[in-house]
């Protein structure tokens, strides 16, 4: 039988206690945001247990008929920590006997445990934001407040963000280290199959690539801005910060993002994509850097920064004549806006 070298079973013994971090720190977490609550609200989730603003989320949720949480509507905290330890066991046996054969089926039972999860938190997720109480205060027709699996989701104006936490992420990069020494062992055994072994290490990175901060399309209606809380209504203007976190700050005029950014509520080095919507093309993002600018009185934006950003020169010439504007790129209208 396959065995793997004795420093591949190091780093698999360290990567399988490391999971002994997850007793002592949260391992996902719920964020909320809205203009009322600009500093957020946060349900941290740990292996047994729930931390964060709680109370508050209650009393909010109240309103709308949404359940009570608490430790009670989740039977699984009375197992996880169980399941986590049968994790560092297995990591561990792997490693004293080195075999490949048990290294695989640990990463067939952390794949199941990892789709059965998502799977589990999307239906405690789709019963608690679908079953509402029918005498709520505020009952809005049709509309339900699922939180989103991973990612952002907008309820209400409320923008709700799931991710892992600390413990979250050491249960990520362990099983990473799993794959990677796995692939790294069967390709030292099995050289004559280097071309599936790409194909695999594509796909992971196709998988993070997926995994990494993106923009969100406006939904004109719906969306606030972030920065004067005006709806967000005229598709031809508006502007996203997204950063690095995943958290996604939208605006209905490229001045109110600017604002924001000289405010440093969010530091530059945390930025991710700076974006700018296309005059010409309804939810088109744009690269602030790679966009072209018509500054111009005749511009009607909805905040009267009397900006338009364009995908090329040729379009934004075309316009810049029309209103008598001046072409400009983003370096000057950041800094010309106070």
């Amino acid at each position: 039988m396959t065995n793997v070298n004795n420093t591949s079973r190091i780093v698999v013994a360290i990567s399988s206690l490391s999971l002994i971090g997850t007793f002592f720190v949260p391992f996902w977490r719920i964020d909320l945001f809205a203009p009322q609550y600009p500093e957020g609200l946060t349900m941290k989730i740990w292996l047994n247990t729930l931390k964060g603003d709680i109370d508050i989320i209650n009393g909010l949720n109240h309103y709308i008929g949404m359940r009570h949480i608490s430790v009670e509507m989740f039977p699984e905290f009375s197992f996880l920590t169980y399941i986590v330890i049968f994790y560092i066991i297995l990591g561990l046996l792997v490693a004293y006997s080195g075999k490949m054969a048990i290294l695989f089926w640990y990463l067939v039972f952390t794949a199941f445990g990892g789709v059965f999860s998502m799977y589990d938190f999307y239906r405690w997720g789709y019963e608690y934001g679908h079953n509402l109480d029918p005498a709520a205060a505020i009952k809005v027709p049709g509309l339900s407040y699922q939180p989103p699996l991973i990612g952002h989701k907008r309820l209400l104006n409320f923008d709700a963000y799931s991710q892992p936490d600390i413990g979250g992420w050491i249960i990520i990069i362990a099983a990473s280290i799993m794959v990677f020494i796995w692939c790294l062992e069967w390709y030292k055994h099995h050289k004559a199959n280097r071309i599936a072994l790409s194909v695999i290490l594509v796909s992971l990175l196709s998988v993070q690539q997926a995994c990494t901060a993106k923009p969100e399309p406006f939904k004109f209606g719906t969306d606030v801005c972030y920065t004067c809380k005006m709806g967000i209504v005229d598709a031809k203007f508006g502007s996203e910060l997204v950063t690095k976190k995943g958290k996604i700050y939208k605006f209905d005029d490229v001045g109110c993002m600017i604002r924001f950014m000289k405010s440093e509520t969010v530091r530059a080095s945390e930025y991710n994509q700076i974006l700018v919507v296309n005059y010409e093309k309804e939810n088109d993002l744009m690269d602030v850097n790679k966009s072209t600018f018509v500054v111009g009185e005749q511009i009607k934006s909805p905040m009267n920064f009397h900006v338009a950003a364009f995908s090329n020169t040729e379009s934004a010439k075309q316009f810049m004549l029309k209103t008598q504007g001046k072409l400009l790129e983003w370096k000057p209208i950041y800094e010309n806006i106070e």
